[in-house]
């Protein structure tokens, strides 16, 4: 873990350079802090709205065998 640190902070230095890696840093950490934020105003938006009351299945009437339907054709 901390090799694998090491070589990313290594690797960063020689791409971006000492005096770039603190505004790189500060600009990950407001993505992560805005994405944080967003995450939680979704969570607390879910929450917050009602449950919506499941009702019983509407009931349907069946034609009764003696009953013609009208979509079907004559035998």
């Amino acid at each position: 873990m901390t090799a694998g640190f090491l070589l990313i902070v290594i690797a960063a230095l020689l791409l971006f350079g000492p005096n770039k890696l603190p505004e790189l840093g500060r600009a990950v950490g407001r993505t992560f802090r805005e994405f944080k934020d967003a995450t939680r105003d979704i969570v607390d938006d879910h929450n917050q709205q009602p449950e919506v009351k499941k009702t019983e299945a509407p009931v349907v009437s069946t034609p009764q065998p003696d009953q013609a339907d009208p979509r079907r054709l004559p035998e």
